[in-house]
């Protein structure tokens, strides 16, 4: 076996459409390879040029999946980063409302460093002193970051770096442009805020060139801009979908704020869609219930800021995905580091879950009573075994534990036991 780089990234190096046209074009030629790829490398340009013109015609897109470029959106909404970040294939780094404090307008602003300096205050009072190594200066700032980021608004602009493919560039263009055409023209206060979100994203898009100084799309011809699958953006779903726990895939809806959403579409082997709620509802921070006083101001304050659509609003959140897959989240968000919001959403999720199984694992040996098929026997029982092993994990998440309690190697252990025993409040 030999492994051989082809193509590669280089920094400040900006590739043309042609180029991507290019690539394709020649790995397109490997499903009828003759001799070897050095080869067809070096066919006539005109031959690369024709096949890979062909395959966009004929809807064979996959081969401009091979060429990769990365992009600066700077200034983008935080909603369209979103839209971006729940397509599943791409590679996504953004300014984080945990880690940065935000600029952000006047009355946001207000109320973001009013909260900020409540919950630097309360969680210095309320758990500061449980972990002193765990609270630090440096950690209690960062936790207040993350709780006052509610405040922020869903259309809040920040920077982002994306990676896609020059397919999926094309594709996500097209996408937008039809987004808008759902949008546009809505008079709920929503629909209002998006549509010009979405065609600021659009125009910024179509100036998008390569080093020849021409657009990176490919000229709204028939190609990659066609979309003869009537693929659309997922972000937003018209309805939640259906509870379900089957023996190895799962779905299920709950209400979370849109900065939880913004965190569970990043486990990209899960499916994420978001539905708004008729009324207004917004996430309280568990550190602010022991005091009723500052849950009514953060309702209040909350409330004042709904038609900017603060992330802290709560939406109905679908999840669909398998066991492995579910397990690869709960590994990340199961963990004193997490968000709390969705750290405590999981553990409910692991808690279902491992009751379905345990449910299914009884039905199972009814089965085996009533069957002499050796060969479903033997699956049943291969099946049973699986399920243990499962509920095993799923128990511990599901009581509260942390990731580090059921089986997860981590390599820099909190010490935090709070954090550990799913007890904690921020």
């Amino acid at each position: 076996m030999e492994i051989k780089i082809l193509h590669s990234t280089k920094e400040n190096y900006i590739a043309t459409a042609e180029e991507f046209t290019d690539i394709a074009g020649k790995v397109g030629g490997v499903c009828y390879l003759p001799g070897t790829t050095e080869e067809l490398f070096a066919e006539d340009p005109t031959k690369t040029k024709k096949r890979a013109e062909r395959s966009k015609k004929l809807g064979h897109q996959s081969l401009f999946d091979h060429p990769y470029f990365t992009f600066e959106l700077n200034g983008i909404p935080k909603i369209i980063a979103m839209m971006l970040n729940n397509e599943a294939m791409y590679t996504t780094s953004e300014k984080s409302g945990r880690y940065t404090k935000m600029v952000l307008p006047e009355e946001e602003q207000t109320l973001y460093d009013k909260w900020l300096e409540i919950f630097k205050r309360e969680i210095t009072e309320q758990d500061a002193e449980s972990c002193p190594k765990w609270f630090t200066e440096r950690k209690i700032e960062k936790l207040a970051q993350e709780n006052a980021r509610y405040l922020t608004s869903a259309f809040t602009p920040t920077i982002m770096i994306h990676s896609v493919s020059y397919r999926q560039f094309n594709q996500l263009y097209m996408m937008f442009r039809e987004e808008l055409e759902k949008f546009e023209g809505k008079e709920d206060e929503f629909s209002k805020r998006l549509a010009p979100a979405l065609k600021e994203m659009i125009e910024a898009m179509e100036k998008v060139v390569g080093s020849n100084g021409k657009p990176f799309l490919d000229a709204l011809n028939e190609g990659l801009l066609k979309n003869a699958k009537g693929r659309a953006l997922s972000l937003i779903r018209d309805f939640p979908v259906e509870k379900h726990f089957g023996g190895d895939d799962y779905s299920l809806s709950y209400k979370g704020s849109i900065a939880q959403y913004a965190q569970a579409h990043r486990h990209r082997t899960l499916k994420h869609g978001m539905t708004k709620l008729q009324k207004p509802e917004f996430y309280i921070p568990p550190i602010l219930k022991s005091k009723p006083e500052l849950v009514e101001e953060w309702k209040k304050d909350c409330l004042s800021l709904a038609p900017n659509f603060p992330q802290g609003m709560l939406v109905m959140i679908s999840e669909q995905g398998t066991y492995e897959d579910f397990k690869l989240k709960a590994f990340e968000r199961c963990c004193s580091g997490a968000q709390l919001e969705i750290n405590q959403q999981t553990t409910q999720t692991a808690k279902m879950m491992a009751k379905a199984l345990k449910v299914k694992l009884v039905g199972l040996a009814v089965k085996n009573l009533f069957t002499t098929d050796k060969e479903k026997r033997e699956w049943n029982k291969q099946r049973a075994l699986t399920y243990k092993k499962r509920i095993k994990v799923l128990d511990v998440l599901g009581k509260g534990g942390s990731r580090c309690k059921a089986g997860y190697q981590c390599a820099d252990p909190c010490k935090y036991a709070d954090g550990i025993n799913g007890t904690r409040n921020i």
